[in-house]
């Protein structure tokens, strides 16, 4: 009676078992056909990257599964060829899978990919939906028209077996090399270079120069007539000779004039003494006088001249010089003159009276063509002085006169 309960009862459940293990097996069907997790490495279809030339990758394994049961390929070195890299042609990408489309990976001409050894795609997982997955989401980056043939010189095959790229060759700076004419050899552009021997110290180089300052008419009270005033010099920047010359013709004959020669050495900047002779001519006896002074650059840009003589029978006179150029524009000046005579002892043979003989004030306004040749015009005012203006009564010349002036003012 016990022994027919314990069979009713176990009939009893075995339908419960057997639905259990029915509802079971879908569940662990389901857990073997699941993709890998992302913490293990699958194997990615290279087939699915057209574009990219495998051939060249040799030896490169890629790393399998957690779950894969087969043992990773052996690392064999291959010896590196080295060939063209063209473009490859792209193979037909397996059904399923994501081919990049964008990626140009025939480009990546500086890429030496037979020179990774020791990596190889030949360990692989069993499981063949990896790739899909993998390219799939390689797809959705954003990876448009990614051309790597624009990094020249990067020498990828010095990365053997490692990750890290030990050393980068680069080529030259962009723009390329200038060509071959852009420029002569030594720099000179065709310039020949001044020979060594034609140097010289400063200062030593030797110069010249003729200044014709006034070679003018005039037209004054006295009558009409012609005047010069010139100066020339010829040395170094320390040591010149100086020549200077002055005079005045009316009437029809030479009233007056003088010549002085002088030697004039540098003692400070622009300014330098002067050590020579004078010689009067013109109307009455000659007169021959020892000459010496001082001549430069005031401050305020004034010329300056200052003259000391000593002649024959205790004779002495001086000279004072000053005149301004004053620029209205570069060609257009207004020069302003003084000029003051006197004399320790009268002439009365040359009309010269002791103390301040004369003083002379003249305006001309230039206009410069070229440095060179300027024409001027102006005006001269002249007064006579003491002992001289008696003699000039007495000749019937005037004690004060004006003169209208024109003329040229050259230098060579």
């Amino acid at each position: 009676m016990s022994a027919n309960r314990r069979t009713i009862a176990f009939s009893g459940r075995h339908p419960l078992l057997l639905a259990a293990l029915l509802l079971a097996m879908p569940l662990a069907a389901t857990a073997q056909s699941a993709p890998a997790s992302s913490g293990s490495t699958a194997p990615m279809d290279m087939g699915a990257m057209p574009g990219m030339d495998h051939a060249g990758m040799h030896g490169m394994t890629m790393p399998a599964s957690t779950s894969s049961s087969a043992p990773p390929a052996a690392k064999t070195p291959v010896k590196k060829t080295k060939k063209p890299h063209a473009p490859a042609t792209p193979a037909a990408a397996p059904a399923g899978a994501h081919p990049m489309h964008d990626m140009d990976h025939g480009a990546m001409s500086p890429m030496d990919h037979g020179s990774m050894h020791g990596m190889g795609h030949g360990a692989s997982s069993t499981t063949p939906t990896a790739s899909s997955h993998v390219m799939a989401g390689t797809e959705q980056q954003a990876m448009p028209e990614m051309d790597h043939g624009a990094m020249p010189g990067m020498d990828h095959g010095a990365a053997h077996g490692t990750g890290a790229v030990p050393a980068m060759a680069m080529g030259p700076m962009q723009g390329g090399r200038a060509p071959a004419d852009a420029r002569s050899g030594d720099y000179s552009d065709g310039i020949a270079a001044s020979p060594a021997h034609g140097l010289h110290l400063h200062g030593s180089a030797l110069a010249g120069m003729l200044l014709v300052d006034q070679l003018e008419a005039f037209h004054g009270r006295d009558g009409n007539g012609q005047t010069w005033e010139a100066e020339g010099w010829y040395g170094s920047d320390a040591d010149k000779l100086w020549l200077r010359s002055e005079g005045e013709r009316s009437r029809g004959r030479l009233e007056d004039g003088e010549i002085e020669a002088f030697w004039n050495h540098s003692v400070a900047t622009f300014w330098g003494t002067q050590l020579g002779v004078r010689h009067d001519f013109g109307t009455g006896p000659r007169r021959e006088w020892a000459a010496f002074g001082v001549q430069g650059l005031a401050p305020y840009w004034f010329e300056i001249q200052a003259t000391a003589y000593v002649g024959p029978s205790g004779r002495t006179a001086a000279r004072l010089r000053a005149d301004y150029e004053l620029l209205f524009t570069q060609r257009l000046i207004l020069q302003p003159e003084l000029e003051v005579n006197l004399y320790g002892k009268s002439d009365p043979a040359r009309g010269i009276g002791s103390g301040i003989s004369d003083a002379k004030l003249g305006l001309r306004l230039r206009y410069e063509i070229r440095r060179e040749f300027a024409p001027y015009i102006g005006v001269v005012w002249t007064r006579r002085f003491g002992a001289t203006a008696d003699f000039a009564r007495d000749g019937h010349q005037a004690v004060f006169d004006q003169q209208w002036v024109a003329g040229l003012r050259i230098w060579f």
